[in-house]
């Protein structure tokens, strides 16, 4: 029987938040969703159910410095603001969580900004 690509998508979704959450070790994660024209980055703190940062290609602050969009240019300007966010909440380490998607391209990017901004992972 035939997989559909989002049941392929769902599973290694799946599996990686599974590995992501041994992992974690009471640490918050840093959730990436990318899109074809945005990318998003929330910091999730899973024991208390709540999003302790985030930012995306969609925020005021990236639109009016032109960073807005699905490129890599904008991935970076994502992470940094993540992780600025972040450490204004009190968070410096994190466990990254790449979702369904490959380690490379604007995931890469973005996860390389918010390391260059002060996260740990």
């Amino acid at each position: 029987m035939a997989v559909s690509p989002r049941e392929r998508m769902l599973r290694r979704r799946r599996r990686n938040r599974r590995r992501v959450r041994v992992a974690a070790d009471g640490r918050p994660r840093l959730s990436v969703f990318r899109s074809n024209c945005h990318i998003y980055a929330q910091v999730i703190d899973d024991e208390a159910g709540r999003t302790l940062a985030s930012a995306s290609t969609l925020d005021r602050a990236l639109r009016s410095e032109g960073k807005a969009g699905g490129g890599i240019e904008a991935a970076r300007a994502v992470g940094a603001l993540v992780a600025e966010r972040s450490k204004e909440a009190g968070v410096d380490t994190v466990v990254f969580d790449r979702g369904s998607y490959l380690y490379h391209g604007r995931v890469r990017a973005l996860a390389e900004a918010a390391r260059e901004g002060g996260l740990g992972f």
